[in-house]
């Protein structure tokens, strides 16, 4: 099927999500790629930027941790995370890092398989996850093993010597989508723990994780949740291992009594146990914002959306840019995809700098990757029409030979 301009802008009218854009502050002129990396600023946020700032801590000050009940932020926000993820009340927490989170999980996971001693990941996968699990075994004494695998060797891999599964649902590089129904079955029937990571999903997908019987699961709110720069990551735990896997930065805030200020831990009952220190109530306040605007409308809409619009721009990318060098690295089939589209290129950091140069927002990942993020609650259908006639444009004039796009910024 051959795409119009035209034919994008009366998919928008017709969109059921389109007037979800009005929730959140973006540039003009400029069509914003990167919601996989960094979601855009709601609205809303600034208000409640300055109410917390302004009020509850320039005027109440540490009243406000009853008052407006900053103590309790990684428990509500925690649950409203949970109703987009399939979690049930109490099973998620908003806290900490991914990295940090990931630690936790690892660690707790190992504790419920202590005569196991290997680990399975993706040797592909975003090399925080990798390097927190490296730097545990290390700290282990050396008497762990991480079996690096790629998906279509990840059922060999499963075998009943390991302990615990980790995986990111989707990658962060090309896309693909991991069938997670399917592995954690695998998973429990070799006797191993599930722990997800749903960076890349959380907020774009559909999440089913007590469907599919996830034990651990961690993700972030800065990216499809809109969160803010560094907002606070999410731990879910399953119910059915509260009180038994027992993470090991036992800090105050997850003891059973915080405010009994105990010589010797206790650790907290249900998911507040996965806390440790004093939170930031700023930035959980900022990422309830994001939140919110999600629990007004449903995933599956927003799944639909982002399946049709990735649609469109390989199309469209297959259409407008073919023979331009472009290779599509994302899976062809919408459903063992994400909300992102990537392409290779030999050239991949200069083009990215030529189209960001024109207000097309997206990132590189090397060695050669161009990573296009849809976020569907924003994004418009003749927003993807710009953007790949801005490539095409880019490659055409040759844009990406100008000096300043060949030089690498510290983030790319």
């Amino acid at each position: 099927m051959t795409h119009s301009r035209e034919h994008c802008q009366k998919l928008d009218l017709t969109d059921p999500l389109n007037a979800f854009r009005e929730h959140f502050a973006l540039p003009d002129g400029e069509v914003y790629l990167d919601g996989n990396s960094l979601g855009a600023r709601p609205v809303q946020a600034l208000a409640t930027a300055q109410q917390v700032i302004e009020h509850e801590w320039g005027k109440r000050l540490i009243r406000s941790w009853n008052e407006a009940q900053w103590w309790e932020l990684p428990i509500t926000v925690g649950d409203k995370i949970g109703q987009l993820i399939d979690a049930d009340p109490g099973e998620v927490v908003l806290t900490d890092s991914i990295g940090v989170n990931l630690y936790k999980l690892l660690s707790a996971a190992l504790t419920l398989r202590p005569d196991r001693k290997v680990i399975v990941m993706e040797g592909s996968n975003f090399p925080t996850d990798n390097y927190i699990a490296e730097g545990l075994i290390e700290q282990l004494g050396g008497a762990y093993e991480i079996r690096y695998v790629e998906e279509e060797q990840l059922a060999a891999a499963i075998k009943e010597d390991v302990a615990v599964v980790c995986l990111t649902q989707v990658h962060y590089r090309t896309g693909r989508l991991l069938d997670m129904s399917a592995i954690t079955a695998l998973t429990h029937a070799a006797g191993a723990i599930s722990i997800w990571d749903l960076s890349h999903s959380a907020g774009a997908l559909q999440v089913a994780l007590n469907q599919c019987n996830v034990d651990f699961a961690v993700g972030c709110t800065y990216k499809y949740l809109n969160g803010g720069p560094g907002s606070p990551a999410f731990i879910f735990g399953a119910a059915r291992h509260h009180g038994k896997a027992l993470q090991p930065l036992t800090g105050w805030w997850g003891h059973a009594a915080p405010f009994d200020f105990e010589q010797n831990y206790r650790p907290a009952e249900g998911i507040r146990q996965m806390l440790c220190g004093t939170q930031s109530a700023i930035s959980m306040a900022l990422a309830e914002v994001g939140v919110d605007i999600f629990l007004k409308t449903d995933m599956a809409a927003i799944e639909s959306k982002s399946r049709a619009m990735t649609d469109l721009f390989i199309q469209l990318i297959e259409q407008r840019c073919g023979g331009m060098g472009f290779d599509i690295e994302s899976p062809r089939d919408a459903y063992s995809r994400g909300s992102q589209v990537a392409l290779s290129h030999t050239q991949g950091y200069a083009i990215i700098q030529a189209l960001i140069a024109r207000g097309v927002i997206g990132d590189f990942r090397a060695p050669a990757t161009l990573r296009f993020g849809f976020a569907p609650l924003y994004l418009r259908y003749a927003d993807v029409w710009d953007a790949v006639e801005d490539l095409r444009q880019v490659m055409i004039n040759e844009e990406w030979r100008k000096p300043d796009y060949q030089q690498r910024q510290a983030v790319t």
